[in-house]
Formats: structure tokens, C-alpha cells, sequence
């Protein structure tokens, strides 16, 4: 444990029984955890609102999207418990919710990435075998939101079970109380660090890397051949619309601002492993505090990178509509062009 006066066997996460004395520092942790709290919620119901309201665009992957806002939303909600955790310094929520607290940040987490790695996997097969409609079946889009869930709650339920809370005594001799995870052995705790890091987070992550990467060749020698005047061909023919290539634009970037922003505490998670086996890595809870909330920073920029890349002109209406008169019929036109965008994309390009 990094402080002096405490059981060092003991990570303390969020708790932070000594030198947290300052009220400013504390009053300045909850206002930014405040602030980030309120702009996460707004822009995933924001989202939400979106993706629920274009029902006629609700084919599977902005329904795998629409999962991942939910899924920020369950994440976000563990911050006022740790906004309660840093106030007093000490854990006073009791047992359960010490148990629940780390599984929903885990559980959230992985449904997330899970969600960005089956969409990016839809994507590629749609574009590849031209089947817009044949996926949105919704017999397998609940089995694919019914796997994501029921896998991402069994791999995290271990920190579940041994998320506990553990009486501590300082030098001071204040009797603190912590939430800390206790694993029945070192060795478990390894395989499970590494296993989860590996099924979790660099396996979807390949995944996506692939998928993205098969679009984009797919798109460019699309257009190429499109270029070049080649001649049609039912059997070999490959359409790229400007929905999908927007679409598959959009998830990219949310892919990699995940993997920028969830880096850094997988790494502290590691480091807090080290430090079973090094005493002298100290890792302050206060460090680990600021950066969990740049983790939660990231349910703040997935629905603004969606929303504006994929809902821009939506975007633009709901802005302007207070303060210009209703959109024009060449405008409403265009809107309901775009309404079958799912289904009919506006512009293909031929591969042979």
C-alpha cells in the first residue's frame, strides 16, 4: 500500500485513509468527477434519443452502438459512489456494494469494447457479402446482445467475489475501513490479470484492426475500379456505399479513443499487480483516482464522436431549428432520402 502507516498487502483503489486531508482537494476531485458525470449523461441519453428516434436506421450496428451508450450509462453510474469513497476518504457503503462497485466498472468495460468489436465485425461481413438486410434479423441481434452481456458478466464476476472490504489500522491508530480486492491466491490473480487482458482486450481489439482494415481495402479498390470503368459482375461485385464508409469512419475513431483512454488503467492495473512483488512501487490512490477519471472521460467522447460523425446533419437541425425557420423541402427531401440508408445506400461503387 503506498502509505507508510498502512497494511501494505492492501491496494486501497479509491480510499485514501491518509494524507487526503485538504477539503479543496477533495472539493476539486468532486467537481471534476461532477462534471464529467453530467456530460457523459447528457451525451449518451443525447445519443440515445438519436439512434431511438431514426428507428428506420436501426439495423444491427447502430443497434450494437446504441448497446454501447447503454453501457456508458451503467459505467457512469458507479461515479457518485466513488465520489462518496474519496469525500470521506474511508469505504462506509458496506460489503455489497463493495462487491458491485469495481464488477459494474469491469462489466460496463467489456460490454463497450465487446460492442465496438462485434460492430466492427458486422460491418466487414455486410460490406463484404452485401447483406444490409439479412443482418438486422432480430432473432440474432438479441443472441448477439444476449452473448456480449451473459460473457462480459461471467469473465468479471470474479472481481465481484473478491472485492471485499478489509478494517485497516494506521499508524495514528485510526481504524479505517477499505474496499480492496483480495484474491485466495497471487497465482490466481496473475492468470486472471493476464487472461482478461488478453480475451478482453487485445483480442477484440485485433479484431477490429482486421475488420477496419478489410473495409478500408475494400473501399479503395472499390473506388479504383469504379475510376478505372470497370464492367459489372454479379459474382464478384462489392458495393461500398457513403452511409457505410461514414459509418465505418465513425466507429473507427470511437475504436481508437477506447483504446487511448482504457490504456492507461490497464496498465495501473498491472502496475498495482507489481506491486505485490516490488514494496518500494508506490502508486498513490489519488493517482489512481485521476486516472480512472480519464477512463470515464471516454463515456464523454463516445457519443460526440458518433453523434457528430454519423448524425452531423441531425446534429445541425436540432441546433439551428430554435433559431431559423423549418428546413427548407430541399433539405427534407435529402432527409428522407437518407432515411433508407440502412437498406438502400445512396451511392455504391463496383469491385470485380
Amino acid at each position: 500500500m503506498p502509505n507508510a502507516g498502512v497494511n501494505r498487502t492492501y491496494f486501497p483503489f479509491f480510499s485514501d485513509v491518509e494524507g487526503h486531508d485538504s477539503i479543496g482537494l477533495r472539493a476539486a476531485e468532486l467537481a471534476v468527477l461532477a462534471c464529467i458525470f453530467l456530460l457523459a449523461l447528457a451525451g449518451n441519453v443525447w445519443g440515445i434519443c438519436l439512434l431511438v428516434r431514426q428507428r428506420h436506421r436501426l439495423c444491427t450496428a447502430n443497434c450494437l452502438v446504441l448497446n454501447l451508450f447503454c453501457a456508458d450509462l451503467l459505467f457512469i453510474s458507479t461515479m457518485p459512489i466513488i465520489g462518496v469513497v474519496r469525500w470521506t476518504g474511508g469505504w462506509v457503503l458496506g460489503r455489497t456494494i463493495c462487491h458491485l462497485l469495481f464488477y459494474m466498472v469491469s462489466l460496463s468495460g467489456t460490454v463497450v469494447i465487446l460492442s465496438l468489436g462485434a460492430v466492427s465485425l458486422e460491418r466487414m461481413i455486410s460490406i463484404a457479402r452485401l447483406q444490409h438486410r439479412a443482418l438486422c434479423r432480430r432473432r440474432d441481434l438479441a443472441a448477439t446482445l444476449l452473448l456480449i452481456w451473459g460473457f462480459s458478466a461471467l469473465v468479471t464476476l470474479p472481481l465481484c467475489l473478491f472485492f471485499t472490504v478489509v478494517p485497516l489500522t494506521t499508524d495514528s491508530g485510526k481504524e479505517v475501513q477499505i474496499c480492496t480486492l483480495v484474491w485466495p491466491s497471487i497465482e490466481g490473480e496473475i492468470v486472471w490479470d493476464v487472461a482478461f487482458t488478453i480475451v478482453v482486450f487485445l483480442i477484440p481489439g485485433l479484431m477490429v484492426v482486421i475488420s477496419y482494415s478489410k473495409i478500408l481495402q475494400i473501399t479503395k479498390a472499390s473506388r479504383k475500379s469504379l475510376n478505372a470503368g470497370l464492367a459489372y459482375s454479379e459474382n464478384h461485385q462489392i458495393r461500398v456505399s457513403q452511409q457505410d464508409y461514414k459509418l465505418f469512419r465513425a466507429l473507427f475513431i470511437l475504436m481508437i479513443s477506447f483504446f487511448i483512454m482504457w490504456s492507461p488503467i490497464v496498465i495501473t492495473i498491472f502496475l498495482i499487480l507489481v506491486q505485490n512483488f516490488k514494496q518500494d512501487l508506490h502508486i498513490l490512490p489519488s493517482v489512481f483516482f485521476w486516472i480512472m477519471l480519464f477512463t470515464f472521460a471516454n463515456s464523454v467522447v463516445n457519443p460526440i464522436l458518433y453523434n457528430v460523425a454519423h448524425f452531423r446533419r441531425k446534429c445541425q437541425e436540432i441546433l439551428l431549428c430554435c433559431i431559423r425557420s423549418p428546413i427548407r423541402n430541399g433539405a427534407g427531401t435529402e432527409t428522407t432520402v437518407r432515411r433508407n440508408n440502412c437498406e438502400q445506400p445512396n451511392l455504391s461503387f463496383i469491385y470485380r
